[in-house]
């Protein structure tokens, strides 16, 4: 198929359907024929317009009107129960009256915590050190000799 006669095809594709879109038939002449009524809101059997009755309406269950439709009152309920327990003295006050004193101390508690574990470190080193006698403090040494006396007295009344 050439060019050219795919162009004419297709001309009369598009021909025949502006006919068939203007209610012409297509293969017939249009010599006294009258115009094709399309049957919207006409009644063909008493050759007058449709006159519009609510019967007729449609009603479609699905639609975002008929979804939304008790919606704003719902709100407008919930919202007057949430100001109603807003109101109460038991949900304005806080349950611990102290709460904000602690959240403020919080953070001093923390450096003051790690402060306390290094001394509680160091302690239990010295008391180690003083075990053993290495001692570098007085008040280790003197324990440390007091102890060696107390083993040396208790030894001496074991012999």
């Amino acid at each position: 198929m050439s060019l050219a006669e795919a162009s004419e095809a297709r001309k009369a594709r598009l021909i025949a359907l502006r006919k068939r879109k203007a209610g012409e038939a297509v293969d017939e002449a249009n010599e006294g024929a009258e115009p094709v009524i399309k049957h919207r809101s006409f009644d063909p059997s008493t050759r007058t317009l449709k006159k519009h009755a609510p019967d007729d309406d449609v009603r479609m269950e699905d639609t975002v009107e008929h979804q939304v439709e008790g919606l704003a009152q719902k709100i407008i309920a919930e919202d007057a129960e949430r100001r109603a327990q807003d109101l109460d003295l038991h949900n304005i006050q806080p349950k611990k009256p102290n709460w904000d004193l602690k959240r403020e101390l919080d953070k001093k508690l923390s450096r003051l915590e790690r402060k306390t574990q290094e001394a509680i470190h160091t302690l239990i080193r010295q008391r180690l050190a003083a075990q053993k006698g290495q001692s570098d403090d007085i008040v280790g040494a003197m324990n440390a000799e007091q102890r060696a006396g107390e083993n040396d007295a208790s030894s001496d009344e074991e012999d």
